[in-house]
């Protein structure tokens, strides 16, 4: 290294002078530094550029015996020595200029104005050393050697750098890592040099090092300065984000607290607002749409109502289902919106979306008619939202309606009210929603209630199931009964609130079925039940006896019956309730007449029930009683609960069946579904279950794409009667087909029902060797399964 440093020296010099005079130039263009900083920089490049280019022009010189040679050697090493104290000079006004001011403090250092003095006198003695020979000498042959004082020149190139560092050290903490880095190589690489070149004797190492530091320095300082300014730009990105999130979150407030002031005009929609815009931001963000266009959905719906606020409040408060006139004025809600909205014109998607969401997607809404593509997107987003807020919200008029009510809501009404890319998203947010939810919460059930005429109130129903539910409660007569008599009950019944219902309309939109009345005694009354069987139980029973008041039931059904032991103080017996068939849910209302019920406990077991404990007393109503074909018969009282063996899925298939919604079918998904999945018993949820598709012949699907890519079509065909005439001939009875082509791990599946066409490209992800293919469904029968 040496050796090539030697041979190649004076062009690496050359190079670095010209490395050197290249920052010094661009120093001057420099305005990103501080200007004591940066003229401080200037000198330091300016003494290192001169000190190199004097270096070399004695090595260029050196032995030149002429005038000019003469002359120039000792020029030249008179100005390497001078600048060699010149180079701690500068770096020393450096320092003092960048130590000056930080932390809020002005610092001062006694060291540094030393180290300033000792080296402008290093300074003069170079002066003096051109004439007494203490540093150096020449020979007759005008060559350069070192006298006998030499060492004395690099006392203060070593020791004061060594005192100035002392002084980076304190300070350390107040300047960046990068600068700090700097000053430690500008400090100790010439001091290293330094050690070598006193036994490499001919080669300028110092002067090299002190040229390359100084450049490195100016690097530093521009990486530096970087640094500063990119946290600089964080920091005031940082701030402008604050300042955004502050504007936003006042405006959250704002547009909140003025929803809050529209929605005291009616009780029954308070908090509305906001789950309508949580609804639309989640139907934006499942479109794939960005953040901006989810917080515009969420604005906009927010707000979509606040024409409410010039709605007379007399047709708010109608006790009564609306009536001609109450729509009309309800109509004009969008038109007011608007007006309202309209003045924030940073926004305009606010009144486009209180304008435009009522419309409908067939062109029957209002106010304008619009038809399809025609309502804004942001519109078709807030309808669909807003539709479910509205369907499961508690009205004046009429109760809230369950999830599943709406949902059917939305799959009937996809490309008719709806847009259907919306709808089919709402349905599945519907369904992820409802698996999360606790179904028939008990914990909604009153503690207490009081009755004097006969069942003018009933508690909320308390479900039956497959496990044994306790239910105890205190009952005492009321002061001032009506009549002598004073009894606690029971209704079994069926809804889709979990409420008894006595008016026609209810009893149609809950689909309410009342099964009986049992009392606790030896009367019961049968309403729709198929049969009730009591029976009196004895002290063999086992149970330990109740005190005065107190009463306690013990319910559990098992497939289609249901199980009721019914105690008090005098009388315990036990009743065997029969129902249509095992899709029945079952739920019972504590009510009585003249008494207060009181602390009512529940307590849902985990003891599950079979046949031995649940007797049957009917016969089991059989649906699938048929001839049976190629796959025998499944009758699917629940959601799934029955499959067919799976089918090997090769080449082409054609699978042709009768399908008959069960009676208690209610929803247009209660029919036969279709299931594409392997496993290594060729059952449905067998062991090593992977399912590739789940499709409803109403034209629904549930494709998790874990395993399988699908691509799903359904179309409605003139042939299409309706949903409600879909449902009814499913009802009586349809004949289904569906074709199946397998072309390595793609599945195409086709299949047409009384003008549902579906149409679904699977393709595997995997290789699952044996692809199977299952017929279940939901409250359905499936017999007659051909296939060719």
């Amino acid at each position: 290294m040496i050796a090539f440093i030697r041979e190649y020296q004076l062009n690496i010099m050359l190079l670095l002078c010209g490395a050197c005079g290249m920052m010094a130039i661009l120093l001057l263009m420099t305005r990103f530094l501080d200007a004591r900083r940066k003229w401080a920089l200037f000198l330091m490049e300016i003494v290192a550029f001169f000190l190199l280019w004097f270096d070399r022009l004695a090595y260029v010189y050196a032995g030149d015996t002429s005038q000019k040679g003469y002359i120039m050697v000792r020029v030249s090493n008179c100005a390497v020595f001078l600048l060699t104290s010149a180079v701690v000079f500068s770096f020393n006004i450096y320092l003092k200029n960048l130590l000056t001011d930080i932390k809020d403090r002005k610092v001062t250092s006694t060291r540094l104005n030393v180290v300033g003095i000792v080296s402008f006198f290093g300074m003069i003695l170079a002066v003096v050393s051109a004439f007494t020979n203490i540093y150096y000498y020449f020979d007759a042959n005008n060559r350069y050697f070192r006298g006998r004082g030499f060492l004395i020149a690099y006392i203060i190139p070593v020791i004061c750098p060594i005192v100035q560092y002392t002084v980076i050290r304190q300070y350390k903490k107040y300047v960046s890592k990068l600068i700090y880095t700097s000053l430690v190589l500008y400090i100790f690489v010439p001091i290293a040099c330094g050690i070598i070149q006193i036994f490499a004797y001919g080669i300028s190492l110092v002067n090299m090092a002190m040229v390359a530091v100084s450049v490195s320095l100016y690097i530093f300082t521009y990486l530096d300065i970087n640094d500063t300014v990119e946290r600089a730009h964080a920091v005031e990105l940082q701030n402008m984000q604050g300042e955004h999130k502050r504007m936003q979150r006042l405006f959250d407030q704002t547009a909140k607290a003025f929803v809050s002031a529209v929605e005291k005009k009616d009780d029954f929609t308070k908090g509305n607002a906001v789950k309508v815009a949580e609804y639309a931001r989640k139907l934006t963000a499942r479109c794939g749409l960005d953040e901006d266009h989810c917080e515009k959905a969420y604005y906009a719906a927010l707000l979509h109502d606040v024409g409410l606020i010039g709605i007379p409040d007399s047709v708010i408060k109608n006790e009564e289902d609306p009536n001609k006139w109450d729509i009309e004025a309800f109509r004009q809600k969008p038109v007011i919106g608007k007006e309202i909205l309209s003045n924030i014109t940073e926004f305009p998607f606010l009144s486009v979306g209180a304008y435009s969401s009522h419309e409908r997607y067939n062109g029957t809404g209002y106010p304008e008619g619009l038809k399809g593509d025609e309502i804004p997107e942001i519109a078709r987003i807030i309808a669909v939202a807003d539709a479910f807020v509205t369907m499961t919200t508690k009205k004046r008029y009429r109760d809230a309606k369950p999830d599943f009510v709406a949902r059917e809501a939305f799959v009937k009404g996809a490309g008719i009210e709806f847009d259907p890319e919306f709808a089919g998203l709402m349905v599945k947010i519907i369904d992820e929603e409802s698996s999360g939810k606790i179904h028939d919460d008990i914990s909604l059930v009153e503690k207490e209630l009081t009755c004097h005429t006969y069942r003018d109130f009933i508690s909320m129903g308390i479900p039956v199931t497959g496990n044994i539910t306790k239910i105890r409660f205190n009952s005492s007569t009321v002061e001032d009964p009506t009549n002598a008599f004073s009894a606690p009950s029971i209704v079994l019944f069926d809804s889709y609130d979990r409420r008894v219902h006595d008016n026609k309309k209810a009893i149609s939109a809950y689909h309410y079925q009342e099964y009986g009345e049992i009392w606790f005694d030896d009367h019961y009354i049968s309403t729709s039940a198929r049969r009730i069987k009591e029976i009196k139980l004895d002290d063999a029973a086992g149970f330990e006896k109740l005190g005065e008041g107190q009463y306690e039931i013990i319910a559990a059904k098992y497939d289609d019956h249901i199980k009721v032991t019914m105690r008090c103080s005098d009388y315990e017996k036990e009743d065997i309730i029969s129902v249509m068939d095992g899709s029945t849910s079952v739920y019972i209302g504590i009510t009585g007449e003249n008494c207060n019920i009181r602390n009512i406990d529940i307590e849902q077991t985990e003891e599950a029930v079979d046949e031995t404990y649940v007797p049957r007393i009917s016969d089991e109503i059989s649906y699938i009683d048929h001839m049976e074909s190629d796959i025998k018969n499944i009758q699917i009282s629940q959601t799934r609960s029955a499959a067919t063996d799976g089918i090997e899925l090769k080449n082409k298939m054609r699978i042709n069946f009768h399908a008959m919604s069960l009676p208690v079918a209610s929803f247009i998904w209660h029919c036969p579904y279709i299931v594409i999945f392997s496993s290594d018993n060729g059952q449905v949820f067998g062991e090593n279950y992977h399912e590739y598709a789940l499709i409803k012949i109403n034209g629904e699907n549930e494709i998790k794409d874990h395993y399988s890519e699908n691509n799903f079509t359904m179309k409605k065909k003139d042939s299409f009667p309706g949903w409600e005439e879909w449902k009814e001939q499913n009802k009586e009875g349809v004949e289904c087909e569906v074709t199946f082509e397998r072309k390595g791990n793609t599945i195409i599946t086709t299949t047409e029902n009384l003008g549902i066409y579906i149409e679904n490209t699977t393709i595997i992800k995997e290789n699952p060797g044996k692809v199977y293919v299952a017929l279940t469904g939901d409250r359905v029968a499936l017999t007659d399964i051909r296939l060719r």
